[in-house]
């Protein structure tokens, strides 16, 4: 199972990137693949060789919009990840077919803030948690179409009422930086975070200076709730 106020940081470049995040103390490390919209920031199997390296308690996740439940248990087993953070536009049926293939598999399911149709995240909420272990908040991009890594936040009332009323720990993402995570978490109440650009510097690097400091504000925020 997922570990209560986690911290994720996402968007892992290479070996010396991970190296650098586990010296920040970041456990849940993600590595965002077969997207639609952004572009990689490294190959499959570049990522497999990096998640072979990581000990326990630091996990990789791998996050896509994959949408085919065969294909993403596939995925998983060739990088040898255990958890799953799906961005696509994955129905129940498939979610269903995907912990039959993958029973062991951790699947978190993105609910996407700000795109068309907002208002019926309660109710796909309610629909997929039977065959989803967690959510993960995200934000809708429509100059771009991306939903997700936009560096943008969103309505974040929308999130706490997600949060309140899920069966399942509700993560939030969506332009979070060490200079906003404490009032997010105060006001969301979220079971984690996880963060992207807003940690990165102007090279498109993660900056040790900033994930160092969204950390410490994170755990200070969760150790307030």
């Amino acid at each position: 199972m997922l570990e209560d106020k986690l911290i994720q940081i996402a968007g892992v470049m290479d070996q010396a990137e991970a190296e650098l995040l586990q010296q920040c103390g970041v456990k849940y490390l993600g590595f965002p693949l077969h997207l639609p919209v952004h572009r990689e920031d490294l190959t499959e199997q570049q990522a497999a060789e990096i998640i072979q390296r990581l000990r326990p308690p630091v996990l990789g996740v791998l996050i896509t919009y994959l949408d085919d439940a065969h294909g993403i248990a596939d995925c998983c087993r060739a990088l040898g990840v255990r958890i799953v953070q799906l961005h696509g536009d994955v129905g129940a049926r498939e979610l269903e077919t995907l912990k039959k293939l993958h029973p062991d598999l951790i699947v978190i399911k993105s609910l996407v803030v700000g795109r068309p149709g907002t208002d019926a995240l309660e109710t796909t909420m309610q629909e997929l948690s039977p065959f989803v272990d967690a959510y993960i908040t995200d934000t809708f991009d429509p100059r771009t179409g991306a939903s997700g890594a936009t560096g943008k936040t969103h309505d974040w009332a929308v999130s706490r009422r997600l949060a309140e009323r899920s069966d399942r720990p509700v993560i939030l993402a969506g332009g979070l930086t060490p200079d906003n995570v404490r009032a997010a978490i105060q006001q969301v109440r979220p079971a984690g975070v996880d963060a992207h650009t807003g940690v990165e510097d102007a090279s498109g690097r993660k900056s040790r200076e900033k994930v160092e400091k969204f950390v410490a504000e994170a755990h200070a925020a969760f150790a307030a709730l």
